[in-house]
């Protein structure tokens, strides 16, 4: 489902667990080319169901003179251990048994992905990075990066919408998403037949979900008390899903190359989504259309996605602790309060800590407490009426944000002309994203 991916094969991969995975696959993709002194690095973590095609979820964010500029940097995305996108995953075969891991695929950490990250880094000849930038699941990886590289190796880090350890409030929403997985009869422990996915728990698990990422305002304002006739999706079919120069969708070519090419890897994905065959199962019709939006999402995760993976991956992120294994962390307010002290004074100063102000499941109080501890940090807060999605719908702001602090604190990226001719043109906006926790309009 994923385009001009590519795959890095490391021989064995020693876990947090203790346990090693042999012939670990690590799927990434990049942007733009090495400087001279390989030094021009911006590593863009994904989030929890987002993959490593930037293009696909922050498309905006990317493109000559956008937040993430490939005619200047070396963009690289790697994908997380445990995601259904190509690196090694409960979808993946145990080389010691010949057959796909399942639920016997060990569970994994931040601080994994990253030091498997560094490992493909080190392959491609990196010798530092300029910045790591990341939003939720993505942010954790950002925090992770300088604690789990050698000191200097990251020069600096942008945190969006995240925090420096996984809240009790952001766990217990995890669980409940896991119990609706458990409790579909086709789970059975984890060792279901691929063509019998619990995909009712699946997407009961993923409507859970799209409630941390929006606000109760946004829900409100979107759908009110209409009934699904009323707000009905319109039928597009794939050729209608055009990316025009205005970066919105219309009908027609756009004229532009890259553009053109956008749209053909679109209308691949969406193919790919849809060639895959949904079991059915037995809900009753929406009354409101609320509720035939979360009934639609779950519907389409289902499509991308595998339920083992999304364990994998929620667990991965209730283990999230900046402190963890590496402080003594005892009971009282001061205790605390001096153990992110300590940890956190080895990330480089002038970290961008940006939040948003409707998020429900990482609180702005949590960014808050992240720039209180990090050196001499800076605290954004961006208004949003979009809850925790506002870290992937907030382009405009979000690319002034990351931009003004990549030029202040990565300067010797933009000196002399760039690496690669721009032809003027940035990504195209995203509006049907196979990958993000962000959806189409519905």
């Amino acid at each position: 489902m994923i385009s001009d991916q590519k795959f890095a094969l490391i021989s064995s991969l020693t876990l947090d667990s203790g346990h090693v995975l042999e012939r670990c696959e690590v799927a990434y993709k990049t942007w733009g080319r090495l400087n001279e002194m390989r030094d021009n690095v911006l590593i863009v973590c994904h989030a929890l169901s987002g993959s490593s095609d930037v293009e696909d979820w922050w498309g905006p964010l990317l493109g000559p003179g956008k937040a993430f500029d490939y005619t200047r940097y070396f963009v690289f995305c790697g994908n997380l251990l445990g995601s259904p996108y190509g690196s090694a995953s409960p979808l993946t075969v145990n080389p010691s048994t010949g057959s796909p891991y399942g639920p016997d695929f060990p569970d994994t950490s931040i601080r994994d992905d990253v030091r498997a990250h560094k490992l493909v880094l080190d392959a491609l000849g990196v010798q530092s990075v300029a910045a790591v930038v990341g939003g939720s699941m993505g942010g954790m990886s950002a925090l992770e990066w300088p604690l789990c590289t050698p000191v200097g190796y990251v020069n600096a880090i942008i945190a969006i919408a995240t925090s420096a350890d996984h809240s009790a409030w952001g766990i217990s929403w995890a669980e409940a998403q896991k119990q609706c997985i458990y409790a579909d009869s086709n789970y059975q422990d984890g060792y279901y037949d691929m063509a019998r996915q619990p995909t009712s728990g699946l997407a009961a698990a993923r409507m859970v979900a799209m409630l941390t990422y929006r606000s109760g305002m946004s829900f409100d304002k979107r759908f009110g008390r209409t009934s699904p006739t009323k707000r009905k999706r319109p039928q597009k079919s794939n050729e209608d899903l055009v990316v025009g120069d205005s970066g919105k969708f219309g009908n027609g070519t756009s004229q532009n190359p890259k553009c053109d090419a956008f749209r053909s890897r679109k209308r691949a994905r969406i193919e790919a989504a849809n060639a895959i065959q949904t079991p059915t199962h037995r809900t009753r019709s929406p009354v409101f259309s609320a509720q035939g939006y979360l009934k639609y999402q779950g519907d389409k995760f289902i499509r991308r996605f595998d339920a083992n993976c999304y364990i994998n991956l929620t667990n991965k992120m209730d283990t999230h602790d900046l402190t963890r294994d590496r402080i003594v962390r005892r009971e009282g307010t001061d205790e605390v309060e001096e153990a992110f002290t300590e940890v956190l004074k080895a990330v480089p100063p002038k970290a961008l800590v940006v939040s948003i102000d409707t998020d429900n499941l990482f609180e702005p109080e949590q960014q808050v407490k992240l720039a209180k501890y990090l050196p001499d940090a800076t605290l954004s807060t961006v208004r949003s009426e979009d809850g925790h999605d506002g870290f992937l719908l907030e382009f405009e702001v979000l690319d002034g944000l990351i931009s003004e602090r990549l030029k202040e604190q990565c300067s010797w990226v933009y000196k002399g002309p760039p690496l690669l001719e721009s032809n003027g043109t940035g990504s195209a906006a995203v509006k049907d994203s196979v990958f993000g926790e962000v959806e189409s309009e519905w």
